[in-house]
């Protein structure tokens, strides 16, 4: 995937930033990286943490060839993996995507994805794909509940371009795979053997408040994911089932 970079010292968020290069690159892939952002932005209303030149933060304007919106998930999928390839060559604890795209390094987040996709007919036009690793941040403020860094990790200081350049090569490379429905399928695969927690019963949160012990047994090619679990007159074999789609159940960390 051919792709230009842009690097600003400072903006308020990197995807709104590729919002505002669309009517002037309609058709070019842009990766536009950042050493400071101002409001970035989580999923929702999350805030994403990170100390000025200590990160790595940018956004992917990237224009699919072909890409059906039913399929959008897959680029979640492919995104999660590239980023997952990368941060595994500097972990010696196990790298996991925790669904749908956060990338987990043990129970401790370390990168987080928002992805906005813009749809034409029954295509997707144009997908914004913003990412925020951790790198050589060592001290987290926030009240985010688990965050790690690779030098938190590794005990060392990276150098943010070279990871930059290896990020953006095995983007290229995972996104390069959608369009093949060969590729497709192993990608997929890959993506549910690369899932935290999943098939352990762990506690989850539903949008009235309340919790419950459920296990991850698959998530779908759409994104929505399964969760089964038990009740008191059901055994262990014979369990309830919800399918859930992104934010109408959480993990409780």
């Amino acid at each position: 995937m051919d792709c230009k970079l842009i690097h600003i010292d400072e903006t308020d968020s990197t995807n709104r930033y590729c919002k505002d290069c669309v009517l002037l690159h309609p058709k070019e892939n842009l990766l536009v990286a950042t050493d400071y952002q101002t409001a970035g932005k989580g999923c929702g209303t999350n805030h994403w943490e990170s100390e000025r030149d200590q990160n790595l933060l940018f956004s992917l304007l990237w224009h699919p060839d072909g890409l059906k919106a039913g399929r959008q998930f897959y680029i979640s999928m492919a995104v999660s993996q590239a980023l997952k390839s990368v941060v595994s060559r500097y972990c010696r604890d196990e790298v996991k995507v925790k669904w749908p795209n956060d990338i987990y390094v043990g129970d401790r987040k370390i990168c987080g994805i928002l992805i906005e996709n813009q749809l034409k007919g029954d295509s997707i036009k144009q997908s914004i794909i913003g990412i925020g690793l951790n790198v050589n941040q060592t001290r987290f403020v926030s009240d985010a509940p688990n965050p790690v860094s690779l030098a938190q990790l590794t005990g060392q200081e990276l150098d943010r371009e070279q990871l930059l350049r290896e990020l953006a090569q095995s983007l290229g490379h995972h996104l390069d795979m959608l369009g093949s429905a060969s590729a497709e399928h192993a990608l997929y695969e890959d993506y549910l053997d690369s899932l935290y927690r999943v098939h352990k019963d762990c506690l989850y949160r539903f949008p009235d408040g309340t919790e419950r012990e459920c296990r991850l047994e698959v998530v779908y090619e759409d994104g929505r994911m399964a969760l089964s679990w038990q009740t008191e007159k059901e055994s262990q074999t014979d369990r309830q089932v919800g399918i859930f789609a992104f934010k109408e159940v959480q993990f409780v960390i």
